[in-house]
């Protein structure tokens, strides 16, 4: 193994006994042991692997998170230590463990020089002089310099650039100088590695893109278009399918590139991106216009499969549209007959009013001529009383109709409850009757001493309670007394019976009435076939009659599964509820 470098070795001793303060500006010696001339290839590498390995480069790296502003050389010290750092990753090969230095080491440096850059950036912006900012603005350059240069390299940290926050917050700038730098050094990842596009996950990508039209469309300085542009025009000639990802998701960046670009310098870029642009439209165009032949011959062939299949089927849509014609015709001459009809009613009822009011006043002109002037007043009170009682009778009507038609399915309900009710009762009442009945068993007997004191005590009340006798002329006085309170009491029995029927039958003839109200037709409709319904008391009762027959017909024809609960009923009679689910309470002739 060859002997270190003295002056690496001299270096690190000298870093290791000094103060922290003092070790940025020590380290800045090693541009000198690395720029030497005199080194050739080999010993080159053998310098870099000795300040590796005595962590020298590892130094360099902790540096860059350091706040320079406070150390000694400042922000210049931090970007010749960033350009060191890359001088000395780049050309290095580790033997011992080498895993560490691609997976860990590099992506630090890379981390923290974009970090460096960052903070660059950050104070060049916020600088007020012109020499502050152009000092910030070299040193800026600097560490950009040796990010390209560690990143010619190490192809592999391309990926590891773009993926990394730093790097998005730095593109993302509105500042002209440090946004075109940082372009650049896009521009040169692309060109290092051309296919880490394709590498980096798809929401890197997008933001990538998205910040580049962004410059495209916020800003009409060339410098960043033309940039911009390059880039655009390098990430579509990678593969079609970047340029199918710009052209749908950027719809509008052929029409901005044509409209804001053209003309400002750098017409042979832009006119390449363009034409790339087009072309895949136009192969979609292609595409699209074999999709759209192809389905106008499906179309076609579709039409003339339905147009024979009505051509089929035309006999038949002709006469169903000629009935259809007809039954619309003979609709409308109906709705304008009933119009004409009604508009006839309404000029009727309109002239009987007028005919009604004309002979109201003609009445009431002859009856103030009849009256006595001072009989007038006394007149006009009296009409407008009867006016007032003929006002109050209708509204009166109106609200008690009102309120029946709200109590309506109150009233339907308790009909149906009752109904329930009633079959219930006499479900449970069959049941209890059909209850075999236990068997009777006799007292037990007596024993011969029981029986005897028994005796005894019956002997002893009938000679303490002997019976009074009774004549026949008694007895038969007795007899005819109890044969009139029997008679009195049948009489007032058979009394009692009829008055209980009338009073059936006049509540059967109130519920017959209430439902020919539920049923009748408004005061508007009513013709006098309805106030004869109303008038005459057989006609309801023959209705009801007729429906009650029917109801005992349509009994005797209701299918097995409808008599199930009626298995317990005698032959020949039919059940009350199915009468009262039919006829509800009317009153039949000779049935209690």
């Amino acid at each position: 193994v060859a002997a270190a470098d003295p002056r690496v070795l001299a270096l690190a001793a000298e870093v290791t006994e000094s103060r922290e303060q003092d070790v940025p500006l020590l380290l800045l010696k090693l541009k000198g042991i690395l720029n030497d001339s005199s080194l050739g290839c080999e010993e080159s590498k053998k310098i870099k692997q000795d300040i590796y390995d005595y962590d020298l480069t590892q130094y360099c790296m902790l540096l860059l998170k350091q706040d320079h502003a406070r150390l000694c050389g400042g922000w210049a010290t931090a970007a010749q230590l960033a350009e060191i750092l890359s001088h000395c990753c780049v050309g290095l090969e580790v033997k011992e463990d080498p895993e560490e230095f691609h997976k860990k080491f590099l992506p630090s440096a890379i981390d923290n020089l974009l970090v460096l850059g960052r903070r660059l950036q950050a104070r060049f912006i916020r600088a007020v002089k012109d020499r502050e900012k152009q000092d910030f603005l070299c040193w800026f350059q600097t560490v950009t310099d040796a990010i390209c240069w560690l990143l010619g390299g190490h192809i592999r940290l391309a990926e590891c650039v773009l993926q990394n926050d730093h790097f998005l917050q730095l593109l993302i700038t509105d500042d002209v100088e440090t946004a075109a730098i940082m372009m650049s050094v896009l521009h040169n990842i692309l060109r290092v590695n051309s296919s880490v596009l394709l590498e980096v996950d798809e929401e890197t990508l997008h933001s990538v893109l998205d910040e580049l039209v962004y410059k495209l469309s916020s800003t009409a300085n060339p410098v960043i278009g033309s940039s911009a542009t390059k880039l655009l025009l390098l990430v579509a000639k990678f593969g079609k399918q970047l340029v199918e990802l710009l052209t749908a998701r950027y719809k509008g960046l052929k029409g901005l590139l044509s409209k804001q670009w053209t003309g400002k310098g750098f017409d042979r870029d832009l006119n390449q991106l363009l034409d790339l642009l087009y072309l895949k439209r136009s192969s979609e165009t292609e595409q699209m216009q074999r999709q759209h032949q192809a389905a106008c011959i499906i179309q076609a062939a579709w039409r003339g499969f339905q147009m024979r299949k009505r051509l089929k089927k035309l006999p038949q849509a002709v006469t169903t549209l000629q009935r259809s014609f007809r039954a619309k015709r003979e609709q409308e001459l109906q709705h304008l007959k009933k119009q004409k009809e009604d508009e006839a009613l309404k000029l009727q009822m309109q002239l009987q009013r007028q005919r009604a009011r004309r002979l109201f006043h003609e009445r009431q002109l002859a009856l103030l001529e009849i009256i006595h002037a001072s009989q007038v007043n006394k007149y006009m009170e009296e009409m407008e009383g009867k006016s007032a009682l003929t006002i109050q009778r209708f509204w009166r009507g109106y609200r008690a109709r009102r309120n029946f038609q709200q109590q309506r399915q109150s009233l339907k309900e308790y009909k149906a409850a009752v109904i329930i009710q009633r079959a219930a009762c006499k479900f449970l009442e069959k049941r209890r009757r059909r209850r075999p009945l236990s068997p009777w068993r006799g007292p037990k007997g007596l024993p011969d001493e029981q029986r005897l004191a028994l005796q005894q005590k019956v002997d002893d009340y009938i000679k303490l309670h002997p019976a009074s006798q009774m004549s026949e002329e008694m007895s038969k006085e007795l007899h005819m007394q109890a044969q009139e309170k029997l008679a009195q009491f049948l009489l007032r029995g058979r009394l009692d019976r009829r008055a209980v029927q009338r009073r059936q039958t006049l509540l059967a003839l109130v519920n017959t009435d209430v439902e020919l109200l539920l049923n009748a037709p408004g005061l508007a409709e009513t013709t006098e076939k309805d106030l004869d319904v109303f008038m005459s008391r057989s006609i309801p009762v023959a209705t009801k009659a007729r429906q009650s027959h029917n109801t005992v017909l349509k009994y005797t024809r209701w299918p097995w599964w409808k008599k199930l609960g009626d298995e317990f009923m005698e032959d020949g009679v039919i059940p009350d509820d199915a009468l009262n689910a039919e006829l509800g309470t009317l009153f039949i002739g000779g049935k209690k």
